[in-house]
Order: C-alpha cells, then sequence, then structure tokens
C-alpha cells in the first residue's frame, strides 16, 4: 500500500516533513502516527489509518513534500486486499482537511498516557510538563492554542492597553520636552498589533507542542467513557484512548439576563471577546461591571478619546481590594473623565429609533438612565463545562453548580480524572491554571503535590496599575490577625519621578507575632512587576529585615519594596 500525499489545503501547498515516528521493518497500527509534518503554521500528525509493516520509507526529515509525494509503502497484514495508493478523495474513506492534514479514516483511534482537553495556559502547561516528564500526551483543542488568555483574554488585553498608554504619553509628550501635534488613534492599526503579538505567541505554542513531542488534535472533545474521549473536527473524528484525563476547558463571558439585551445587535453589545476585535472607537461607551475586565477595558477606551461610564452593582469597583485602594484607583478614573455608578443593578436596555442604547438602572433607589452607542459586558466568566459530557460519568460539579469539582491535587471525583484551571471556578487567573496544570502531572506521575492558594499574585491593568498578593489590610482585619503596616508613596520614588508618573503606593503587610510578611498591595507604575518580589518573599517566609539586608539597583522602582521593608522595621529612610 503506498501512502501518497495528494494533497493540502489552506494556504500552502507544500508542508515539511518535522519527525519521523517509525523505521523500515516496524509494525504499524491503525491509529499510530508515521510522520509528523508542519504545515499551514502548524505541527501536524500523519497517520495513514492501516495496519500492517512498514516496507519503505521515502521522505527524510526535514524533506518538503507535495500533493504527489509518496511518503512510505505499508505491508498490510491481511492478504485479500490488494496494494493502492491511501488518496485523500470524498468517495474514499479517508478525510484531508486543513486541520491536521492526515491519512486516515474518518475515525481513528490514539492510545496515549495523559489526554489533555483544552489548550490554554493550563492545558499546554500541563501538556508540556507531562512530555518533558516521559509521558505520551495528546492535547485536545477545539478553538486555537492559548486558550482564552492568550487569544481573548491576557495577552491581548494588555496589548490594547500599551497602545492605549503610548498614546497617552504622545498626548502628553510635551511635558517631556517633545513637540508633536495632532496625534491620533487608527483603531486599525491598533488591532492589527494585538493580532500580530497574539499570533507570535501562538506560534511559538505550536513550536513548544512540536519540540515536547506532544500530539495535537484540533477538534471538540467530549467523553466516551472514564478513558476515552471522542474528538470531532471539521471532517475527521478521533477516540482517545488515556489513562489519564485533565479537563483544562477554561470559562467564556457571562452573559446577565438583562430585559431587551437579547432584542439588540450584537455589534452594539459586546462582551470582552469582541471589544478586542472592534473596529471603530464609539463616542460613548457604557461598561456594566466595575471589576477587573470592566476597569481595564474603562482605562483603555477612555485613554482612546471615548467617553466611558461603569455601573457597578456593589458599592466600589474592585470591591475586593482595600478602601485606600479603592479610593486612589477611583480618583484617577474619575480624573480620566470616567463616570462611575456603583451600588446600581441595571434593569433593562433598549434602542432609540435613532439607533442610541439606553440602559436604565436603579441606583441606592433612584431610577437612572445611561445614553451610549455601545455596550460592553463585564460582569464576569463561567466555566465551560458544555458539550464535555460529564454528567454521563457522574462527574462532581461545586456546590453552586459552577465548575468542576476539585480536590487540592485537582483530582475530580474520579480518581484517573482531572480538572484544572477556570472550569474550577476557583481563582480564575492564567498563572493559577498553569500552576494547577504542573499539580495534577505531578499527583499523576506519583509525586503527591497538593494546590497551595494562599501565595497566588494577582495584576490589574488599570492606570494606574494594582498587583496584591498575601493578605490584604482589610482580610487581615476581619481575620483578627495582628498585622503592622508600612505604606509608602511612589512620590518618594526616583525612577517614578522620572517617569512623571508618582501616582499610588505600596502597602507592606506584617505579621508582629512571627514577623514575616504576610501580604502586600501595590497601586503605582510597574506594580504588575514589582509585585513578583514580594511573592518570593512571602513564599520563602521571609521577614522585613531580609529585605532591608538585599541591595535593591538606584534609581528604579523596585526601591519602594526596600523603603515599605524599612518602615516595618527602622523607619523608612526616603519617607517621613
Amino acid at each position: 500500500m503506498k501512502v501518497t500525499l495528494e494533497r493540502y489545503l489552506g494556504h500552502e501547498n507544500e508542508a515539511q516533513v518535522v519527525k519521523i515516528y517509525k523505521k523500515v521493518g516496524d509494525s504499524i497500527e491503525t491509529g499510530d502516527v508515521l510522520i509528523e509534518v508542519e504545515g499551514n503554521k502548524a505541527a501536524i500528525p500523519i497517520i495513514p489509518g492501516v495496519k500492517g509493516i512498514i516496507e519503505s520509507i521515502y521522505v527524510n526529515e526535514g524533506d518538503i513534500i507535495t500533493k504527489d509525494s509518496v511518503i512510505a509503502i505499508i505491508k498490510e497484514d491481511y492478504s485479500n486486499k490488494d496494494t493502492k495508493e491511501i488518496k485523500t478523495k470524498s468517495e474514499e474513506n479517508f478525510a484531508f482537511d486543513y486541520f491536521a492534514t492526515i491519512l486516515k479514516p474518518k475515525e481513528e483511534e490514539l492510545k496515549c498516557d495523559i489526554a489533555i482537553i483544552g489548550g490554554g495556559p493550563g492545558g499546554y502547561v500541563a501538556a508540556i510538563y507531562a512530555a518533558q516528564n516521559g509521558k505520551n500526551v495528546v492535547l485536545i483543542e477545539k478553538d486555537k492554542l492559548g486558550g482564552t488568555c492568550l487569544n481573548r483574554g491576557c495577552i491581548p488585553t494588555k496589548a490594547l492597553v500599551r497602545s492605549a498608554e503610548v498614546y497617552k504619553i504622545i498626548k502628553n509628550a510635551d511635558k517631556f520636552g517633545c513637540l508633536l501635534q495632532n496625534p491620533s488613534v487608527d483603531i486599525k492599526k491598533v488591532i492589527e498589533r494585538k493580532n500580530k503579538v497574539v499570533n507570535e505567541l501562538n506560534s511559538g505554542i505550536k513550536y513548544l507542542m512540536k519540540k515536547n513531542n506532544v500530539t495535537v488534535l484540533e477538534g471538540l472533545g467530549s467523553f466516551v467513557d472514564k478513558e476515552t474521549i471522542h474528538v470531532k473536527g471539521n471532517s475527521r473524528e478521533y477516540i482517545v484512548k488515556a489513562q489519564n484525563i485533565i479537563i483544562a476547558t477554561g470559562s467564556k463571558p457571562y452573559i446577565p439576563q438583562i430585559e431587551g439585551i437579547n432584542e439588540i445587535n450584537n455589534n452594539n453589545i459586546i462582551t470582552s471577546d469582541e471589544a478586542l476585535e472592534i473596529k471603530d472607537l464609539s463616542k460613548k461607551m457604557i461598561i456594566i461591571g466595575g471589576g477587573v475586565i470592566g476597569m481595564e477595558f474603562a482605562f483603555i477606551f477612555a485613554n482612546f478619546g471615548v467617553d466611558v461610564s461603569i455601573i457597578e452593582y456593589f458599592d466600589n469597583c474592585l470591591a475586593n481590594l482595600d478602601d485606600d485602594v479603592i479610593a486612589e484607583i477611583s480618583r484617577n478614573a474619575i480624573e480620566k473623565g470616567i463616570k462611575i455608578y456603583t451600588g446600581s443593578k441595571v434593569e433593562e436596555v433598549y434602542k432609540t429609533e435613532d439607533n442610541e442604547l439606553i440602559v436604565g438602572f436603579l441606583q441606592k433607589g433612584e431610577r437612572k438612565y445611561l445614553r451610549g452607542d455601545k455596550i460592553l459586558l463585564a460582569v464576569g466568566r463561567k466555566p465551560y463545562i458544555d458539550e464535555l459530557g460529564i454528567e454521563k460519568l457522574g462527574i462532581e460539579l461545586n456546590d453552586n453548580k459552577r465548575g468542576i469539582k476539585v480536590n487540592s491535587k485537582m483530582q475530580t471525583n474520579i480518581s484517573n480524572i482531572y480538572a484544572i484551571g477556570d472550569v474550577t471556578d476557583r481563582i480564575l487567573l492564567a498563572h493559577v491554571a498553569s500552576h494547577q496544570g504542573i499539580v495534577a502531572v505531578d499527583n499523576i506521575l506519583g509525586k503527591e503535590k497538593e494546590m497551595d492558594y494562599a501565595n497566588v499574585p494577582s495584576a490589574i491593568f488599570t492606570e494606574p496599575e494594582i498587583a496584591t498578593v498575601g493578605i490584604n489590610e482589610r482580610e487581615a482585619i476581619s481575620k483578627g490577625i495582628e498585622i503592622k503596616v508600612s505604606k509608602i508613596p511612589f512620590a518618594s520614588n526616583g525612577k517614578a519621578l522620572t517617569y512623571g508618573d508618582n501616582r499610588g503606593f505600596i502597602k507592606l503587610i506584617e505579621d508582629i507575632h512571627n514577623k514575616k510578611i504576610i501580604g502586600a498591595t501595590i497601586i503605582g507604575i510597574h506594580a504588575t512587576d514589582l509585585i513578583a518580589n514580594i511573592t518570593l518573599a512571602i513564599k520563602k517566609n521571609l521577614c522585613p529585615e531580609d529585605i532591608i539586608e538585599t541591595i535593591y539597583a538606584h534609581p528604579t522602582t523596585s526601591e519602594i519594596i526596600h523603603e515599605a521593608a524599612l518602615g516595618l522595621e527602622k523607619g523608612a529612610i526616603h519617607f517621613a
């Protein structure tokens, strides 16, 4: 039987052989991968879909193969069948499409040690780590590798944050002695730059999958039984048999039930997904939700010149933060022209005859209305468990029925099935998902690891940035922990002054009984980068004295951590 690559769909007509899994004389089973090629910016397994002995292989690693290239000859192990070419024609029982470029029957079986459903920051990190530890891994992703974080969340949002930041700097260039006239925003180019960043990182993940010999299947994965996953692609289907399975399907934007919301064109009412693909800047945007997502987008669009209003249900935006941090970020938002309506419940949305959007809400019992041309829904996310088929296995959900219930080992109630990331509805952060993935794999490897949520940093890309780790002042007081707090303003930091941004402060918290650092909040320039120093300090049970004895480079914003540590002990040097 000749194995021939008849054609390659997509934007390219050729592919490169990147790995050969079999040699002449080897036996091959129906679901075995013969070679792996790279094309259309993806690493793709070639699976002949027959059983037999390999008589010849006509390609080498690094070769470029085209549509009529003969890849190999396989001697089938049943005698009543003549040698023939495997063609990728619809009338034959083989499928060949853009997503996997494989020569195979429409449904194939693969066997592996670990199958992972979802290729986001939890799934792909778990896949790489498992492969590095000698496991045969299949990663199943129905969309793009990188998940929400890379494609519709963390990274693209920060690309917009940076563009907005640059535009603001340009508008204020005269303060730095640079004279520029009439700067403007080209939102199309802003989105193009964002896409370039995303695509570059996406390509990097694909490379890492290939480098670590992780088999990637593109399609929707659903459970058949506790060791079997059915994967449905565009024109091919797989059956994946796995000893252990990790669910890492992430989350999706939550759509609140508001009267009239489903009667308006989707181009006018958007979630964070659509906000990242926006084609033009609105004049007036109403953001429903003043949490992390809502506040980040509020500052992005306000910096681009959009008139932004936020409607928040709770009494404060970013309500989990300390009061002085909330006051600082709220003051900066208001100074930027962002209007904030807290303690407000949205009740209806409708459109006028001239296509203006009206949002009706109650604020402390008073009926109010806002007008805008775009509404951004930012009221959180919900775990993605649709179409997984977990109910047929009896996989338990959390008590609130949101997310898959797991123990500290990331294990579900079915011992060989794990769940990580947003789908668990624990802490919906990319870096938490990645760490959960490592913990899950370690337990599969028999290393007995548990997930510790006591030292998780968070980063909020508002203006200025906010970062927290450990316990904050409010939480410590509510738990009856006796603490000492050192609060140092960025106005005392030389590097911050050179950047023309001395807003905000650092709060470093010490347990007065054991003299350990137990928490910190930073609001100010470079806050999201600085928090790593304190995260490590808490993890390693350091005291303020340990930080004081560490030399910090000058002039850097990191010196504010040193000053805060001094404030807990001998007294700050540069602030009184």
